[in-house]
């Protein structure tokens, strides 16, 4: 019994159990939601059950590490991140003209996905370093820092991949203490700029802000997901069909049904209670994730668990926004919910980041 205890004390010392209760739960409501999205396809449902088993595994690894061996590796992962999205520009493969992905040999990597840890990290390490002499300058700097590999994936191109990192950013220097004035100059200088972005656009881009306008433009092309997914979502009504018994996804109608647009699926299935009660689960692990935010003890720690709260906050805003047709169609999957495994272990390392921070004793800086 006593070894037992010893194992137990050994695997959860470190692990949060009130943010772990939360995203286990999601997890497992995004298996079910899965199992009706893929017609019963078990073998992409173990397959979704071998990622979160490694992204659990990757999580528990970070949340064991020290919280300085943590910010010793913000450096090195921003440099490794960078390499490797040059190495995509030079030699990456182009899948359905996108350059987004590299061949490392044994297999394929996507760089831009450790980019949305490695940024975070890298600017809080950054203001860190300079929070005693913090000034403009300093800013800049950190900006400087986000635009270089936003720039890389906007190259590739990649606009969704690249909003959500510089939003990542943006966080940082948000929670950093960047000026209103200077916050509401941006978005205004962002705002003239509008029409320069737009002629710099591709064309696909520039349609799926079109598509989002009127969607009836071109229901059998560029709107046909918005369309689709808006019927999914509001023939769910209150209730919901029942699990397994959506129309729109058991015929096929719903274009990545276990992806992007899985939140379609479960709307059409649970309804607006549904609804309630996975904003509520995301709602817990949020309030989990900002309780250990203000907790922090260092500079580092409260800009980088900020950042990863609130880039979480984004992808369910994004993801949620474009399947109900009010935000344009980025590619972002619903967190813990959309079949991958890469955007699961991005994110469950994030929270691993997260534990690391409420579990271990307070950063000593050096």
């Amino acid at each position: 019994m006593d070894d037992i205890k010893k194992i137990w004390h050994f695997l959860t010392r470190y692990i949060d159990s009130f943010l772990l209760i939360g995203l286990l739960a999601l997890m497992a409501v995004g298996l079910i939601v899965l199992y009706s999205a893929t017609g019963a396809n078990m073998a992409r449902v173990s397959n979704q059950v071998i990622n979160m088993l490694i992204a659990l595994v990757i999580m528990w690894l970070v949340a064991n590490i020290p919280l300085q061996q943590i910010m010793r590796l913000a450096l090195p992962m921003y440099i490794l991140g960078l390499v490797l999205l040059v190495g995509v520009a030079l030699f990456g493969e182009i899948n359905n003209g996108a350059r987004r992905w590299l061949n490392i040999g044994v297999t394929r990597i996507q760089p831009s996905e450790l980019m949305k840890i490695a940024i975070p990290l890298m600017m809080a390490w950054y203001f860190d370093k300079h929070e005693i002499t913090l000034r403009l300058k300093d800013y800049i700097g950190a900006t400087v820092l986000l635009l270089l590999p936003v720039l890389l994936i906007l190259r590739q191109p990649d606009l969704g991949t690249a909003i959500l990192i510089a939003s990542s950013g943006f966080y940082v220097l948000f929670l950093a203490g960047l000026s209103w004035r200077i916050i509401i100059g941006l978005m205004v200088a962002v705002a003239g700029s509008l029409p320069v972005f737009w002629t710099v656009m591709h064309d696909y881009q520039r349609k799926r802000i079109i598509t989002l306008l009127d969607p009836s433009q071109d229901p059998l092309g560029a709107g046909y997901h918005t369309i689709q997914s808006s019927i999914a979502i509001g023939s769910g009504g209150i209730v919901g069909k029942g699990w397994q018994n959506g129309t729109q996804t058991q015929l096929d109608f719903l274009p990545e049904q276990s992806t992007d647009f899985i939140f379609a699926v479960f709307s059409e299935e649970f309804g607006l209670m549904g609804n309630t009660v996975l904003l509520l689960l995301y709602l817990l692990v949020i309030g989990r994730c900002l309780v250990i935010t203000a907790n922090a003890s260092t500079q580092f720690t409260r800009l980088i668990a900020g950042s990863i709260t609130l880039t979480f906050c984004t992808y369910i805003f994004v993801n949620m926004g474009m399947v109900s047709g009010i935000l344009p169609i980025v590619g972002v999957p619903l967190p813990l919910i959309s079949y991958g495994g890469t955007s699961m272990v991005t994110m469950l390392l994030g929270f691993g980041i997260l534990m690391s921070i409420q579990t271990h004793p307070k950063l000593v800086k050096t």
